[in-house]
């Protein structure tokens, strides 16, 4: 069974990497439209994949119906954000709150914040609003939205099985708090300005 986790962070990872390179989908010629555009989003942009896999590292730090609440509650705002965003619902401070999304998600996992499941949930709904809304908003023109929207929840749940599962291989308390504080550092090195 370790082995399997292993190999399925492992993998996980590997699919994230790529998203280092790119900021958001608009820019790349290859993924224009559809699942592959809404797949993508959440990987090309390195503050929706930190906070992302953030949301499980905590999620697997938190035990028990946190590790399906926390992420489920995610998953689910960020579907009604994207709705909002694309039909130009109006949703102040989204940068803002993305890149605080990075660095509190970060924070509260090398902080080892325990909390009750149903008050993580909250919290990370609360950003996953904010994620939605982006991804709705910067859907491509010609994008099929139900394609869309399957592409970048699937990528989000990846992503969040990915944190589960790193935070599974990363039990031992210092290692999941310098990843939490890894994240934490990048979410303060994207939000300042170049």
């Amino acid at each position: 069974m370790t082995r399997l986790i292993r190999a399925g962070a492992l993998a996980s990872l590997a699919l994230c990497l790529p998203g280092l390179a790119e900021a958001h989908t608009g820019v790349h010629p290859l993924v224009a439209d559809g699942a592959a555009a809404g797949f993508a989003h959440p990987l090309l942009g390195a503050d929706h994949l930190l906070a992302m896999v953030a949301v499980g590292l905590w999620a697997a730090s938190l035990g028990g119906r946190a590790r399906w609440l926390v992420p489920a509650s995610f998953i689910a705002l960020m579907t009604i954000g994207a709705v909002c965003g694309a039909t130009g619902v109006a949703l102040p401070a989204v940068e803002p709150m993305i890149g605080l999304s990075v660095i509190a998600l970060g924070a509260l996992v090398a902080a080892s914040v325990r909390v009750p499941a149903i008050a993580a949930a909250a919290v990370v709904a609360l950003f996953g609003l904010f994620h939605g809304f982006a991804h709705g908003a910067e859907m491509p023109a010609m994008a099929s939205p139900l394609a869309y929207g399957l592409g970048f929840i699937t990528a989000t749940a990846l992503l969040h099985g990915a944190g589960l599962a790193f935070g599974g291989l990363l039990s031992r308390a210092p290692a999941l708090k310098l990843a939490g504080g890894a994240i934490a550092a990048a979410g303060v090195a994207l939000a300042l300005p170049l």
